[in-house]
């Protein structure tokens, strides 16, 4: 452009040789690459700490490592406690480029010390629900008192442990028996009452930004639950395929509130395993097809494929207009 304004006489020479010096020595922003450097190494710290603590756990001490553990969980809360801005319920921002990375480092270390305590002690006896519910507050605590979505995304996974825990028999994990009934069920709990805290978030604007981790989670176990029960209660799958719809349903208002093609995609996909599960049941069980169910299921797959990406393109395009 200001080649053009120079070649009509608009600009001197001078100028065009200032403005292209000008552009060629902008500053180029680093500030992701920073980030995912700083993220991976608070990952590569806690996994080196695992492994020194398994290679020399006969030379150093379990109770060395514990002290040692603690100290840098409590070291680096200390620092957050001191640094932090003032707690609002609207987004808050790090006060400065380590201060996430610190806080994040510091609730690792917590999980690795509980852990780790239960482990070789046997601190908590066979209350094994306490491993996870314990950091659970903690991290939840920390997420909202220094604004972190990181840590929120831990504290989700934590709930979601302490609730698997809870309400299943000792018999049942010892055996790794995931297919429970109990499992499913709470499952569908926990799904529902995170997609409800996302839109209290939302809607009381108490940490808003906390709104979509809510709602990621939720929709996720909430899915596969539904999806489990579908697959374990064979009698009744066509109750559990109309549970599919609904909630698919309400995961494509909620696509086209949010204007989020991440939530489209993903109730399609469910949505799409739920059907094609209903077509080769019918198919296969209740038809009784031979040769002949396995051509149409041939073709279901190929056309379902063709209108699966025709779906998408068209409501990417929808919500891109609106």
């Amino acid at each position: 452009m200001f080649e053009k304004l120079q070649a009509k006489g608009l600009i001197s020479n001078e100028s065009l040789v200032k403005f292209k010096a000008s552009e060629n020595s902008k500053l180029f922003s680093l500030h992701w690459e920073l980030k995912t450097i700083l993220y991976l190494g608070i990952v590569l710290l806690s996994g080196g700490l695992g492994i020194l603590v398994y290679k020399n756990i006969d030379t150093i001490g379990h109770t060395a490592i514990l002290i040692f553990i603690g100290a840098l969980s409590a070291g680096g809360f200390v620092y957050c406690f001191k640094t932090k801005p003032p707690f609002s319920t609207g987004k808050v921002e790090a006060p400065n480029a380590f201060f996430d990375y610190i806080l994040l480092l510091a609730c690792l270390c917590f999980i690795t010390f509980i852990g780790y305590l239960q482990y070789q002690y046997h601190f908590f006896g066979n209350r094994f629900g306490l491993v996870t519910f314990i950091p659970m507050l903690v991290l939840f605590f920390s997420a909202y008192y220094f604004d972190h979505l990181g840590i929120l995304s831990l504290a989700i996974t934590n709930l979601c442990a302490w609730a698997g825990i809870a309400v299943t028999p000792m018999r049942i994990l010892q055996d790794n028996d995931f297919s429970s009934n109990t499992i499913i069920y709470t499952g569908l709990v926990m799904g529902s009452g995170l997609i409800a805290m996302g839109v209290v978030t939302r809607l009381r604007q108490i940490k808003s930004h906390f709104a979509f981790s809510y709602t990621n989670f939720g929709m996720h176990i909430l899915f596969i639950s539904v999806l489990a029960g579908m697959f374990l209660f064979t009698a009744i799958y066509l109750l559990w395929f109309v549970l599919l719809a609904g909630v698919a349903f309400y995961f494509y208002r909620e696509a086209v509130r949010a204007k989020s093609f991440y939530f489209l995609l993903a109730l399609t996909l469910y949505g799409y395993i739920g059907l094609s599960y209903v077509i080769i049941r019918i198919l296969f069980y209740t038809l009784n097809t031979d040769i002949g169910g396995i051509y149409l299921s041939f073709m279901y797959f190929i056309g379902t494929a063709v209108g699966l990406i025709l779906f998408l393109i068209r409501m990417n395009k929808k919500i891109k207009a609106a």
